[in-house]
């Protein structure tokens, strides 16, 4: 019963999200995120869930650096492709798959020319967030920038309010 009510609110709430995440969830992998900075460098992480039709559902976050200790050495992100192995295995252990992933820049939320160049998951319909500011606090969807890969290297973006739309956070 309890499952049926918060779907019809998600549904009311947010009737047209691609991507959804709980609020629990959210704001503890962001203070992971905002840890693993340092106060001074990026950090990031894929994205694990569910695909239910054409919408995601974010369940787990799975920090690069876990996967390629030296990733955030640089002060950027640097992921090394030995790191995808374990990931996917990660995936078949957990029967979770990549659904997005997620990095922390310390300005603006805006890809850079390297993120346009270098997705994480070069597949067509694969969502990238960034986040601004190194994670100073907890960031909501519409503060995002949020890009689905289309391919040979384009991006559509989903900013501001379309970003709100596209991704929502809320109850599970």
């Amino acid at each position: 019963m309890t499952f049926s009510i918060r779907r019809n609110i998600r549904e009311f709430v947010a009737p047209k999200h691609r991507l959804s995440c709980s609020t629990r969830l959210w704001k503890a992998g962001l203070r992971e995120l905002r840890r693993r900075t340092q106060g001074v460098h990026e950090s990031g992480a894929f994205l694990l869930g569910h695909h239910e039709g054409e919408r995601r559902r974010i369940t787990r976050f799975a920090y690069y650096d876990d996967f390629d200790p030296h990733s955030l050495d640089t002060g950027i992100v640097v992921f090394d492709g030995s790191g995808y192995g374990p990931l996917w295995q990660l995936c078949r252990e957990t029967g979770l798959s990549v659904i997005a992933d997620v990095h922390v820049h310390g300005g603006v939320a805006r890809q850079s020319t390297a993120d346009r160049e270098n997705p994480m998951i070069a597949l067509p319909g694969h969502v990238a967030l960034i986040l601004p500011s190194l994670v100073e606090r907890i960031f909501w969807s519409d503060e995002l920038g949020i890009y689905e890969y289309e391919g040979e290297h384009r991006w559509k973006d989903w900013i501001g309010k379309m970003a709100g739309q596209f991704f929502y956070i809320g109850f599970w």
